[in-house]
This record gives structure tokens, C-alpha cells and sequence, in this order.
């Protein structure tokens, strides 16, 4: 989604681009600044020089494509809501604005205020959304039988390339929890920041001062604005009950103790700024969490169910709930910090609790080594699932060179002399 909004900044770098039609697609024109634009993102993107030959046709001509994708979606009334682009569009900016540091950050390399961008590229995001609903309603339930599969790997098999080492692994994770005295002393912290608050002090300047997200703290707290589903659930339920203007009571969540100002609410979306101030953990805590660790360690072994014990007691969210398994990881893909725990495992052993990240945090983890693949060449009894991927990835784009040349004789393109 942020395409869009990358290729635009690059064209407000290049004010001595002379502007003339490029090519006309349909009722639409593609401008030269456009295309030197869009050249120079994928230049950038790719790290090759923006003027290699060949790259300014294969630009336009992804570009032409584009806008025949935009022409049938209009033509097939595809549609998109109006929601639907204010939430990309969001998006596209939020994450913007996190890659530049700030919102004045982002208005100076666009030369325009956010709720100018905002303007500016709504109608290129609704563009841009209706070509991937047209595209995931002509490809999105494609699908494959075992004999093209077995056809594509008959006809490719020696140019597939190799299966290189796997391992099959799951995980149980832990997070060392603070004591009762810490929390005390971090949540005094917090309600003298507030007090201060309520004492007419400024927000901006004590987020600043004593703000323990490093994300924000140089921006005086602020989160950009911020759709519903992004915060953690204490943090939302808290920052869509205030007025504009209002400052929260102090609200506790994973990540520690928040103080919030809504700035403005826009609908399903809030601008809001918050001060953190981090629980502490203890040594306390880090041995209580390896000690939990080592006897799951134990009861594994015992032949008790490895899943089983995850989902009871496992921290990681996005694996818990399927018995802490991660799949099938390419071993030179594995964290590199995991690497001297987890490489020695033969089939069916469990590591020792090593630290790990987890968020802006940190907790502990024990892998079980369930199976362990060596490198080798892929064949239908070995590998069909990977082959079976490859078999479809090359279906789809064949059909969609297909269907690219039939909108080619069917919808109206030129590019300009």
C-alpha cells in the first residue's frame, strides 16, 4: 500500500522534470514524472542505477498494466468503500510517518501538511485497492491437481531448486513478570507524571522528559493517527472513551503503565500521545521463568505432550493456541541468536531455556527439535507440498500474462512518440 506514497515523495524531489503524456490508458494518462518517479523507486528498492537500459520501458509497461487493471475493475463494477480507503490510506501514512520519525518529518519530504497527502492520494489508493480486488477475485481461489503437478515437476524437476536443511520446531515461551515492589515503584512514577498533568503541566515536555517508549518519546508521545484493531486491547479500550483533549487515568498493559491525551478522534481512527513508563523485571523474575521453563523441560521428556504443555502454559500468542509449533524453518533462516541452542538438537530433543526477544521485551524459550530435514533435491514423495506451491505460483502467472494480453486487445492503450 505504500507504493503510492514512496513514488509520489520521489516526485516531488525532481520539480525539473519537464511534464508530458507518457502513455494513455483508457480515460487515464500515465505523466512522465510519474513514470521518472516510479523508475526511481524501483531503482532505489533494487539498488541498480535508475538509468540501466531497459528499465524505463519495463516501468511503464507495469504502469500500462496497472491502469488496464483500474479500467476493467471500473468496467466489471468492482467496488471499494470509502472505510476501506481511509484505512489503507492511514496505513500507508502511519507507516510513513514511523519510517521518517515524525508527522513534520514526512510534511517537509512531501512539502505539503498530512491532511494535504491525505487529499492528494485518496484517489490513488482507491486505484490501487480496486486492480487488488480485481486481481484476488480473478486469482484468489485459483487452484491445482496432483496431475499438473505432477506434470509441472515432470517438465521443471532439474530446474527446481534444491530443499536446502530444515527443522521442524515448536515452542514454549515465558516472560519473567515483575514483583509486587517494582510495580509499586513504576506506578508511583506514573501517578506523579499525572498529577503533574492534572497540575496544568504539558504533556509534550514530560512525555519527552520521562517517556520509556523510545518510538515516541522524541516526538513528545505522539502515535500518529490510528485506526481501531492496533492498539492492545487495555490501551484501545482506554483511548476511544476520552474526549478530545482529556487525559486517561493510568492504564496499565503488557508494555507497562500509559498515560493518554487524545489529540482528535476521526471517525474509527484516533490521534492520540502517551507516556510509558516501563515494569522493571527482576533477576527474580528472569529465575522463576527458567525454573518454569526447565520443569516443562522435564514433564516433555516424560513423554507428557509437548503441544499440550504449550497451550496451557506458553506466552507466545501467535503460537500457543497450536501447540507452539512455528513449521518447517530453512535452519539458515532461524534467528541467528537461536542458532547455538537450537542447531546441536537431534529429533525429539528440547533445548534448555535460552532468552529470547519478545516485542520490545524480552522472555524465555525451550524449542523441541521434532524433526530435522537434510538438504536435498525435491521429488513428488519428499516434497509434494513445496512442489505443489511452485506448480500453482506458475499457473497463476501464466494465466496472468494471459489475461494481461487480453485486456491489451480489449481495453484502449498507447504510449506517446
Amino acid at each position: 500500500m505504500g507504493l503510492v506514497l514512496v513514488a509520489s515523495t520521489a516526485i516531488a524531489q525532481q520539480e525539473d522534470v519537464i511534464d508530458r503524456i507518457a502513455a494513455v490508458v483508457d480515460t487515464s494518462i500515465i505523466l512522465e514524472s510519474d513514470l521518472r518517479a516510479q523508475e526511481q523507486f524501483l531503482a532505489l528498492n533494487n539498488r541498480i542505477d535508475p538509468n540501466t537500459p531497459g528499465l524505463r520501458d519495463q516501468v511503464l509497461q507495469t504502469m500500462i498494466n496497472e491502469r488496464l487493471f483500474i479500467a476493467k475493475a471500473v468496467e466489471d463494477s468492482v467496488v471499494v468503500t470509502d472505510e476501506e480507503v481511509q484505512q489503507q490510506l492511514d496505513a500507508a501514512i502511519q507507516q510513513r510517518v514511523m519510517q521518517f520519525g515524525s508527522e513534520a518529518k514526512l510534511e517537509e519530504m512531501y512539502k505539503m501538511p498530512i491532511s494535504r497527502i491525505r487529499r492528494e492520494y485518496r484517489d490513488e489508493m482507491r486505484k490501487s485497492l480496486l486492480s487488488q480486488r480485481l486481481q484476488q477475485q480473478r486469482f484468489g481461489s485459483a487452484s491445482i491437481g496432483r496431475f499438473e503437478v505432477e506434470q509441472f515437476f515432470n517438465t521443471y524437476h532439474d530446474s527446481l531448486p534444491p530443499v536446502p536443511d530444515e527443522v521442524q520446531i515448536s515452542r514454549i515461551v515465558v516472560t519473567p513478570h515483575a514483583n509486587e515492589k517494582t510495580k509499586a515503584e513504576a506506578r508511583l512514577r506514573a501517578q506523579l507524571i499525572l498529577d503533574s498533568l492534572h497540575a496544568g503541566a504539558d504533556f509534550v515536555a514530560l512525555a519527552k522528559r520521562y517517556s520509556e517508549d523510545p518510538g515516541t518519546t522524541a516526538q513528545g508521545g505522539d502515535l500518529g493517527l490510528v485506526r481501531r484493531g492496533q492498539f492492545v486491547k487495555e490501551f484501545e479500550s482506554a483511548v476511544f472513551s476520552l474526549s478530545d483533549g482529556e487525559i486517561s487515568r493510568i492504564v496499565e498493559t503488557q508494555f507497562g503503565y500509559h498515560i493518554i491525551q487524545l489529540i482528535a478522534r476521526l471517525g474509527d481512527a484516533v490521534h492520540a500521545r502517551h507516556i510509558l513508563i516501563r515494569i522493571p523485571k527482576t533477576h527474580e523474575g528472569d529465575s522463576t521463568a527458567i525454573a518454569l521453563l526447565d520443569s516443562l523441560k522435564t514433564v516433555a521428556l516424560a513423554n507428557h505432550n509437548f503441544a499440550d504443555l504449550a497451550k496451557q502454559f506458553s506466552e507466545d500468542k501467535e503460537t500457543n493456541l497450536i501447540g507452539g509449533s512455528l513449521g518447517t524453518v530453512d535452519l539458515d533462516q532461524l534467528d541467528k541468536s537461536w542458532s547455538a541452542d537450537v542447531s546441536p538438537l537431534k529429533d525429539d530433543e528440547i533445548s534448555k531455556p535460552f532468552r529470547v526477544a519478545v516485542g520490545n521485551s524480552y522472555g524465555y524459550q525451550i524449542i523441541l527439535m521434532k524433526k530435522r530435514i537434510t538438504a536435498h533435491t525435491m521429488s513428488l514423495d519428499t516434497d509434494y507440498p513445496k512442489i505443489e506451491t511452485l506448480a500453482l505460483n506458475y499457473k497463476r502467472n501464466a494465466d496472468y500474462l494471459k489475461w494481461i494480453e487480453e485486456l491489451r486487445k480489449s481495453i484502449y492503450w498507447k504510449i506517446s512518440n
